[in-house]
């Protein structure tokens, strides 16, 4: 059997990301070794994701390694691929799911308790995400949103350094790193209330479509098939939508132990227009995803 060739962007939780997938592989017994790649997304770090052109700034340099045969298998963060592989590549597998939400760090002296979301009248929040801003003016306009970018150390330093009161980030990124939070204090949000981006917390393994050895490894040795039936729901919304990471939507969807699913959805025409929101529940996936666009758009 091969060596797989793990391509991985060079931040802290895309190794841990490539890590986690070298060590389930390896605990298989297939050898496996990780070469680092880096995007757009990694090398423009003066603009916001909305600056950016094009879709796939963290992905599409480890899509084109892939495509060369430089890597045999890449590990995205689902909620940054785009929902329309390039030709030749394929998702041959999803991983487990992470806590999905989205949570506020807060700058400890700063907190305002009985204030929703704990943030003081004004705060100074830091986010780069077009949905997060949309979905905090929604229940909070009073807020001052910043842009902020960098890994996930460097905004935590940011923060500590008082750049900011608050910055808004993904608990499954600050879970897997198991960061120490000295100096500022958590509050996690609601995914039904404040609804995260379709896939998140999940990983995405990708690779060539007629690599069929490599698709057969993460199929028998990676893949999560009930992750992969709420995650196909949540990105087939993003897909029939249109929208990539500039569009203000959040879509979370659940199976219940009866198999019956459960979609939350929340969009806006910009960050700074007002948000739509809807629930819909039934018992089978089909043709859910076309019902939430209907209600939604």
């Amino acid at each position: 059997m091969k060596k797989i060739r793990i391509g991985t962007r060079g931040s802290k939780l895309a190794l841990w990301q490539a890590n986690y997938t070298q060590f389930s592989l390896a605990e298989k017994g297939i050898e496996a070794e990780l070469i680092i790649i880096k995007t757009t997304g990694d090398l423009v770090q003066h603009l916001s994701f909305d600056k950016i052109e094009g879709k796939g700034f963290f992905t599409k340099e480890i899509e084109d390694a892939l495509l060369r045969g430089d890597v045999d298998m890449a590990v995205h963060s689902m909620k940054d691929l785009p929902t329309t592989q390039p030709d030749g590549l394929v998702v041959a597998g999803v991983s487990y799911r992470e806590d999905p939400a989205d949570c506020l760090l807060i700058r400890q002296g700063e907190l305002a308790e009985g204030q929703l979301f704990k943030l003081k009248e004004g705060a100074v929040v830091g986010t780069s995400s077009a949905r997060r801003k949309a979905q905090l003016l929604g229940y909070r306009p009073d807020l001052c949103l910043v842009d902020i970018r960098g890994n996930v150390p460097t905004r935590l330093d940011k923060l500590r350094s008082g750049d900011f009161d608050a910055i808004m980030l993904a608990a499954a990124g600050l879970a897997r790193l198991r960061l120490e939070l000295d100096g500022v204090e958590k509050v996690n949000l609601n995914v039904r209330e404040f609804v995260p981006a379709p896939a998140q917390g999940v990983l995405a393994f990708q690779c060539c479509a007629d690599d069929l050895e490599t698709r057969r490894i993460i199929q028998q040795h990676l893949h999560v098939p009930k992750v992969s039936a709420i995650t196909n729901v949540e990105r087939k919304v993003l897909k029939l939508i249109g929208g990539g990471c500039h569009l203000p939507l959040g879509v979370y969807c659940e199976q219940d132990s009866g198999g019956n699913y459960h979609v939350w959805a929340a969009m806006a025409d910009a960050w700074d227009q007002p948000v739509r929101r809807i629930r819909l529940s039934q018992s089978t996936s089909f043709g859910l995803a076309e019902k939430v666009v209907e209600e939604l758009v």
